[in-house]
């Protein structure tokens, strides 16, 4: 059973950074599409980051892009987003996500596998 669980929120001032965690030890699809994506209260989910889990190849979403890097383990099968100069607008719910094929998409529906999210509060 594939369970994805994200760490590594809290609060942080502007100007600060942060990574979170997601530990996709049930995650078996070695070769296709995980990512993060973020929801702030009242706005739509939005993709952030992505990584052909096993490959390492990334991609980035305008959302946030030049301010994190999406990384993996393997062996760990750990999924990290470390985020820089984040900014109030940052603040968001953040959730790691899989996908079942081999690409990857910013859309939401497209992911069947999804966290709990971990908080993300810059003030």
């Amino acid at each position: 059973d594939v369970q994805l669980v994200e760490s590594g929120g809290g609060s942080v001032q502007p100007g600060g950074s942060l990574r979170l965690s997601c530990d996709a030890s049930g995650y078996t699809y070695s070769s296709n599409c995980m990512g993060w994506f973020r929801q702030a209260p009242g706005k739509e989910r939005e993709g952030v980051a992505f990584v052909y889990f096993g490959g390492g190849r990334t991609y980035y979403a305008d959302s946030m892009k030049g301010r994190v890097t999406i990384s993996q383990d393997n062996a760990k099968r750990t999924m990290y987003l470390h985020m820089n100069s984040l900014k109030p607008e940052d603040t968001a719910m953040y959730y790691c996500a899989g996908r079942t094929v081999p690409s990857c998409s910013e859309v939401p529906a497209d992911f069947g596998y999804w966290g709990q999210g971990t908080q993300v509060t810059v003030s």
